[in-house]
Parts: C-alpha cells; structure tokens; sequence
C-alpha cells in the first residue's frame, strides 16, 4: 500500500474474477476478524440477497444487524494503474498501516495488516476446526 493509500490489484485476483470492463468492489470491515472484506460488485450482490431473504425490517433487532452490517462500507473501482484507494477510516479501524496481505477467501478477499496476518498460530486451530467440521463425515464424496 502506498503512501495515499492505494492498493495495487493482484492480476492472479483479476483472472479469477474475469475480465470486465469496470472492476467494481465493495469494501467493509469483517464481521469475525480484525481485518477487511472484498467483495466484487456481483458477489456483494449476492451477499445482500441473502440477507434480505433473512431479514425482517420491521424487526428492532434485525434492523441493528443490519445497521452494522453496512456500516463504514465503501465502494471502490481500479484507476487507470489497476489501484484502488483504501478508506483511512477503515484502514484505522483494523490497524491498518503500511504492509498489507490480500487473502483469496472463497468468494471475497480478505485485506489484514502483514503483522496481525503473520502472527497468527493457525496450524492447531486449523486442525481443530477441519476435525470439528469435516471429520464427523461418513464420506468426504458427497
């Protein structure tokens, strides 16, 4: 990340979303980790279907998820560099500085700060979650 923030945008993420005319993308704070989310403009979309789906908004209690949930998010585009420009707000409230790692996750990518992403132990943790998760399994072909 450079001095004004900006971000350039790895071409192995570009390959995996498709060429497009306009790279669009919204950016908000993780709902779990000290981290940010990067969502293309299709899957925050789809994001936002689910929820929808979920949601009631004439509940007190769904209408304050839902308050949070869109809370400090920001839409981004690339420049003509292939760069987009992080929001400081955001960038502060993860603790966001200089160096930066950018997390392929599925159908979003995670932005950390490299110390935090670094310091993480995760082997046993993984290891705890994948037995939790996946080893109550008959098979693993279904």
């Amino acid at each position: 990340m450079d001095a004004k923030c900006r971000v350039l945008f790895p071409s192995a993420f570009k390959k995996q979303i498709g060429e497009q005319e306009e790279y669009r993308f919204v950016v908000k704070k993780d709902i779990f980790e000290n981290c940010l989310v990067l969502y293309t403009d299709e899957e925050w979309n789809r994001q936002n279907q689910i929820i929808r789906r979920k949601i009631n908004p004439y509940n007190k209690e769904h209408n304050r998820f839902l308050r949070n949930f869109f809370r400090g998010t920001a839409e981004l585009s690339l420049d003509g560099n292939g760069r987009f420009l992080l929001p400081k707000r955001l960038l502060e409230e993860v603790g966001i500085d200089k160096e930066i790692v950018m997390a392929g996750m599925d159908n979003k990518i995670e932005i950390w700060s490299k110390n935090v992403y670094e310091s993480q132990d995760v082997q046993d943790d993984f290891a705890t979650l994948a037995e939790n998760i996946l080893g109550g399994f008959e098979s693993l072909e279904d």
